[in-house]
């Protein structure tokens, strides 16, 4: 492909409406040569997070009306620029966040939202660190801002984020405990990390049993009537993290109920004076400052994939699926039996 000046055909994967995994469909468009300040992008690696499953749903709090393509994140090499792009970015491999787009073999993105991957890395173990890793690096060095000696709780501590943020955490020195199922705990525990069956009835319980002085954050991505249980969990001075609501995602009310009750809540909490605090986190939060925005993005991303390609992380690679399989891709995602990123890759990588 050369410089905008060619149109290419490409795969996508469309979620038509409220459907079940099976229910997304397979298509083809002819993708525009790109305008000015974009790249074309030719995805090598996607993955499923969260926000895909309560798209599915119709639950995620903004997303677009259907049908269109998800993808939250991609990493992948640059085959086209548009007018005002450097062409050296051509053939150079680079993670984006998208939160919409990446289920498709090539797209368009803008040149300032590229992150360089470096060199020796392969697709599929960045692309477990892209939406995950910024996430867990953000919540832990920013929001929370826990130091060396803390001791955190992660709720879903084998999921995509969770099992990011557990191994960001043990690097810094902060003491883990995690909840999981328990065919996960010999795996944390191997990590250092505590592990409490998030089945058990008196989950949280367990756990003051084990931090009885409280702990320095929490950090909740199940929201709904437990995250009391979470602020509850913290010692003065204690951040609450809460940066999802799992536990409303097969509930039949308005989608966005549930996230607005849990603002509400948080925003209480933080007049208490009892010296914690409660945040939600939002990746998004800031992008209106759209240059500050990327910045920090590229700071934050650029220094969790040097830990990966340092062998400070271990990609969480939960399995592999071609992008005409994304459909079950997305099952075995939402089936909660595996471990880290569920990853989706072009058809060809897998043939």
């Amino acid at each position: 492909m050369e410089n905008n000046t060619a149109t290419t055909t490409v795969t996508e994967i469309v979620l038509p409406g409220e459907v079940e995994p099976g229910g997304l469909r397979v298509t083809t468009r002819e993708l525009p040569s790109p305008a000015a300040g974009q790249v074309v992008l030719r995805m090598e690696a996607t993955g499923v997070c969260f926000a895909e499953q309560q798209m599915r749903l119709g639950k995620y709090f903004d997303q677009p009306p259907f049908p269109f393509v998800p993808g939250y994140d991609v990493v992948g090499t640059v085959t086209a620029t548009g007018p005002g792009v450097d062409a050296t970015l051509i053939g150079r491999r680079f993670a984006a966040v998208t939160k919409v787009g990446a289920w498709a073999g090539a797209l368009l993105l803008d040149a300032g939202d590229l992150v360089a991957v470096p060199d020796g890395l392969s697709p599929a173990a960045a692309e477990t660190v892209v939406v995950n890793g910024v996430t867990a690096w953000q919540m832990l060095h920013g929001t929370a801002a826990v130091r060396s000696g803390g001791t955190i709780v992660v709720l879903g501590a084998n999921g995509g984020v969770g099992s990011t943020l557990v191994q960001l955490a043990r690097h810094a020195g902060i003491a883990v405990i995690g909840t999981a199922a328990p065919r996960h705990h010999a795996a944390l525990r191997e990590q250092g990390v505590t592990p409490v069956d998030y089945r058990e009835p008196d989950m949280y319980q367990r756990i003051r049993q084990l931090a009885p002085d409280g702990v320095d954050a929490v950090f909740d991505h199940v929201g709904g009537a437990a995250v009391v249980e979470s602020w509850r969990l913290l010692r003065r001075g204690g951040t609450l993290v809460s940066y999802g609501t799992a536990a409303s995602k097969d509930a039949d009310d308005n989608p966005q109920l549930p996230v607005l009750k849990l603002f509400a809540r948080l925003a209480m909490w933080n007049y208490l004076p009892n010296g914690k605090s409660a945040h939600f986190y939002n990746l998004w939060a800031g992008r209106r400052h759209l240059d500050a925005f990327r910045r920090r993005l590229r700071e934050d991303l650029t220094q969790v994939l040097q830990l990966l390609a340092d062998g400070v992380l271990t990609p969480q690679i939960a399995a592999q699926f071609p992008l005409s399989e994304a459909g079950s891709a997305l099952a075995l995602a939402e089936s909660h039996t595996v471990a880290g990123k569920v990853v989706i890759v072009p058809d060809r990588s897998l043939s």
